[in-house]
C-alpha cells in the first residue's frame, strides 16, 4: 500500500502575500471572499496541490471566474472551511486532502465542501442573476465618486521629475492583470522596433521580468512586488495619498527597508490610473495598456465600488491612450517581421548564388573570396 502524500500547508489572509513564499505541491489555505481570476492564475502558475478557502469563494454578488480557473487546470477547491480552522492551522504543517476534508498528518480534520464542476454551475448562475443589481450600485458609486474626483479631468499634475526620458516617446504600462500573459507576447515585435518607456505597476515589474524585459519605472502601492524587481534598477514611484507625510504613502516603508529610494507621487485614482497621468503629463506620445481593468468583472474584482478615477483618467488621457491588443493587431497586419523579411531575402538571394555558381565568372569569384580569406587567417592567426 502506496505510504499517504503529505504536502505543505501554507496560510495567509492575503493570497498575494502567500503567493511569494509558494513552492510547487503546496496546499494554500487562504481567506479570499469572491476569489478573482488574477489571484488564481497566480496560484495555477505557482503549481499548487490545493486550495482551501476559509470563506465562500463564490459569493453570489458576481460571477468572478477564480474557481473556475483554478477547476480548468484541476486543482482542487475545498471552500468554507470557517474562520476558526483558519487560525487554528500552523503554518507550514502537513496535510493532505480527501474528498470533502483535510487531514493534518497530526491527527486534525477540517472538512468543508469540495467544489465541484456542478456546485460551481450552480453558484456562477445564482450570481449571473444578482448581476444586474449590482451592476446598478456600481453606477451609482460612480455618479457619487465623480463629483469628489473631478479634479482629474482639469487640475494640473504636479508630476515627479524622472532621469528616464517620456517626451515624444511609446509608453507601455504594464498591470499583472487578466490577459497581461497574451498581451506581452502579442507586442514581441512592437517591443523590438519601438522600444517604449516600461512603466510596471506594481506585481506588472515581476510581469515583466518573467519576459525577459526589464521596467523603466515602477509606480504602485509596493504591495504585490517581488524585492527581486525592486531591485532591477527601475525609478520606483510609491503611489500616495493626498497626505503629505509617510502615512498618506504606505509603500514608502517597504523600500526604505530595503535600502532603496523612492519618490512619492500623492494623487486620487488606483496606481493603473496614476501611471496613465504620469505617463500623459510627462509627454508621451502614445500609451500602450497591458493587463489594465477596464470592465465589470474586473473592477468587481479588484473590490472597486465605482470607477470614476478611472473613467475620468481615460477621458482626459483621449486616444491617446490604446490597448496592448489592439497595437498588436495594428502592428502584426502593417510591419513586416524580422523572420518573414529574412525568408525574403533567402529567397530572393539563392537564384543568384545559384547562377554565380554555375558561371565560370562565379567560379572565379568563389575561387577568389576563398584565397583572400585563407591569406587573411594566416596573416593573422600566424597559420
Amino acid at each position: 500500500m502506496a505510504a499517504p502524500s503529505w504536502h505543505r500547508v501554507l496560510k495567509d489572509r492575503r493570497t498575494k502575500n502567500l503567493t511569494r513564499r509558494l513552492q510547487p505541491g503546496d496546499i494554500v489555505l487562504i481567506s479570499h471572499t469572491d476569489l478573482d481570476t488574477t489571484a488564481a492564475r497566480t496560484l495555477v502558475d505557482k503549481q499548487v496541490h490545493a486550495v482551501i478557502n476559509a470563506v465562500p469563494s463564490i459569493s453570489g454578488r458576481y460571477p468572478n471566474r477564480g474557481p473556475e480557473v483554478l477547476m480548468k487546470a484541476g486543482i482542487p477547491l475545498l471552500d468554507a472551511v470557517g474562520m476558526e480552522a483558519f487560525e487554528a492551522v500552523k503554518d507550514g504543517a502537513l496535510a493532505m486532502l480527501e474528498g470533502d476534508t483535510l487531514r493534518f498528518e497530526e491527527g486534525m480534520c477540517i472538512p468543508g465542501v469540495l467544489i465541484t464542476p456542478e456546485l460551481l454551475a450552480e453558484q456562477l448562475a445564482a450570481a449571473h442573476a444578482n448581476l444586474s443589481q449590482e451592476l446598478d450600485h456600481f453606477a451609482r458609486n460612480t455618479l457619487a465618486y465623480l463629483d469628489n474626483e473631478k479634479g482629474l479631468l482639469f487640475d494640473t499634475i504636479d508630476v515627479p521629475k524622472l532621469s528616464t526620458r517620456f517626451a515624444n516617446r511609446h509608453v507601455m504600462i504594464v498591470v499583472r492583470g487578466e490577459g497581461y500573459k497574451d498581451d506581452l507576447a502579442l507586442l514581441h515585435d512592437y517591443l523590438l522596433d519601438t522600444r517604449p518607456v516600461l512603466l510596471a505597476v506594481d506585481g506588472g515589474a515581476d510581469a515583466l521580468l518573467e519576459n525577459r524585459l526589464k521596467p523603466d519605472v515602477i509606480l504602485g502601492d509596493m504591495d504585490s512586488v517581488s524585492d527581486a524587481a525592486l531591485r532591477c534598477g527601475a525609478e520606483l514611484i510609491v503611489h500616495g495619498y493626498a497626505r503629505g507625510d509617510k502615512r498618506g504613502a504606505p509603500g514608502l516603508e517597504r523600500i526604505e527597508s530595503l535600502g532603496l529610494k523612492a519618490t512619492v507621487f500623492p494623487s486620487p485614482g488606483t496606481s493603473e490610473d496614476v501611471a496613465m497621468l504620469l505617463a500623459d503629463e510627462l509627454g508621451a506620445s502614445l500609451i500602450v495598456a497591458v493587463g489594465t481593468h477596464f470592465s465589470l468583472e474586473e473592477f468587481l474584482d479588484k473590490g472597486r465600488a465605482g470607477m470614476a478615477s478611472t473613467f475620468l483618467t481615460r477621458l482626459r488621457i483621449g486616444s491617446k491612450l490604446v490597448d496592448a491588443k489592439g497595437i498588436a493587431r495594428l502592428w502584426t497586419n502593417q510591419r513586416p517581421r524580422l523572420r518573414e523579411l529574412g525568408f525574403v531575402l533567402f529567397a530572393a538571394a539563392t537564384p543568384i548564388v545559384a547562377m554565380l555558381g554555375l558561371s565560370q565568372t562565379g567560379q572565379t569569384l568563389v575561387q577568389t573570396v576563398s584565397v583572400s580569406v585563407s591569406l587573411w587567417m594566416r596573416r593573422h592567426l600566424h597559420l
